[in-house]
This record gives C-alpha cells, structure tokens and sequence, in this order.
C-alpha cells in the first residue's frame, strides 16, 4: 500500500491499493475514489476492529459505530481522505510495543491491523470534564495509520518525570506510555473568571507529545458569528428580492 500526503494548508491523503490490501476508515471520512475500488462497511471491518465491542467503543470515544474498507480485486485504484481543517496529516506506526492516543477528530484511516479503541483516562472523569476536545482514542495492534492535526503541530519530548499541562483541546497525539490525568486550573479566580475551563491535561514523560495549535470547537466558534451573519444577511436580501418582484407582478 503506497501513500502520498500533498496540498498546502489543508493537505490531503491519497492511498494506492493493489489486489490483496486495504485500508480502513471510519464511515463519512471518504473524500474521493479512483479506479475499481470496491467499499466494504461493518462494525467488524479490519482483521483486529475488535466486532461489536470495538465498535461500541469507538462510538464511545467519538468516532463511529462501522468502519469502511476500501480494497480492489484487480488493478489498481486510489482512495483519497481530505483533512478536516487546515493543519498536517501525518503517519504513526503503530505495534512493537508503540502505541498511541490521539485526540477524537484526529484519526483518518489504518491498515486491517490496527486497531481504534476509546483511550480510558487514568482517573474517572477526565473524559467527561476535561470538554469535548478530550476525546480520545487509542492506537494498538500492528500497521501504519494516518491522523490529522489542526493548526500548526508543536513536537515535546517529555523527559521521565517532567510534566506539562496543556488546554484539553491542544493535545493532538501521544506516546500511550505517557501518565494522563486532569488537573484544576490553580485558583478560583481563575477558574471563575480565567475562560480557560477548569481542567489542565497533566502529561507525565517519558514520551513524545504532539500538541495542535487549532481545535475544531474553538474554531467553529469563532466562525459562528460571521456565519449568523451571513445566514440573516442573505435570508434580508432574499426577502427583499421577493417582495420586489411580488410588487412588479402585481403592477
């Protein structure tokens, strides 16, 4: 299975299949086909997808309950998945003892070894407080997978023992080794009045840790205004088009 990820700001991934492989993403990730592909969608899909309790847990996590498989029979063909929001794709090898925890609208596609799972925080309620940008979903089994990032991409090499806290929402992808629970935002002012949240993700080396400078969630909210706008803007302008020409007809 050959890949190549191309374009600028928002880049895309483009997989080629030969007879005899396939890659599997979650249901609605496609983009575009070329050649005879051929889909195949089940919550078993991929050797090691884990059946109905993989897919129960996938659900949990934010993703979805089926899972597609793009294969060919004969020939050749490509599948390409478009990321989501300006940022990077990129590759992780995931088995020899490599495992990885990526945020919830990070993942893209894997080949049928891999296998996505919910990631389990370390203390009840990190999931559920920490906002919906800490989701999170874990990597295992054995192949390559593909996952998106948003914005520009930081790289840290956590040290044992060194810690760093972060905004739920910019953690992008890391080393499953790392120690992850939530701590409180320090004071009560700031947890009243800072607009931060009141949780901080505490990560604890060693391991690597990608954090993303753009969460979807905050994202989307910063377009929304401009987005009302436009919507009543051109809901006035279609309303005044309309009466124009119920006054002309009428004349």
């Amino acid at each position: 299975m050959n890949f190549e990820i191309s374009g600028g700001t928002t880049p895309v991934l483009q997989v080629t299949l030969h007879p005899g492989e396939e890659v599997v993403a979650e249901a609605g990730e496609l983009a575009w086909l070329r050649g005879p592909v051929q889909l195949r969608t089940g919550s078993s899909v991929g050797q090691s997808q884990g059946g109905f309790l993989g897919a129960a847990k996938r659900a949990i996590s934010g993703g979805t309950f089926f899972m597609t498989g793009y294969s060919v029979e004969s020939g050749e063909g490509s599948v390409t998945f478009a990321a989501k929001a300006p940022g990077e794709i990129r590759e992780v090898a995931v088995g020899g003892g490599e495992e990885w925890v990526v945020h919830r609208h990070g993942f893209v596609c894997c080949e049928p070894g891999v296998q996505l799972n919910v990631h389990l925080q370390q203390k009840l309620g990190a999931g559920i407080f920490g906002g919906a940008g800490f989701i999170l979903q874990r990597l295992s089994g054995q192949g390559r997978a593909f996952v998106e990032m948003h914005g520009d991409v930081v790289e840290i090499d956590l040290q044992p023992g060194e810690e760093l806290r972060v905004h739920p929402g910019h953690v992008a992808l890391f080393d499953a080794k790392i120690s992850l629970e939530l701590a409180t935002v320090p004071g009560i002012k700031n947890k009243l009045f800072g607009g931060d949240g009141l949780f901080l993700a505490r990560l604890r080396g060693p391991g690597k840790v990608w954090l993303q400078s753009i969460t979807l969630p905050a994202l989307a909210h910063a377009l929304q205004p401009y987005i009302v706008g436009e919507t009543a803007g051109e809901a006035g302008a279609a309303g005044g088009a309309a009466a124009l020409i119920g006054t002309l007809l009428k004349s």
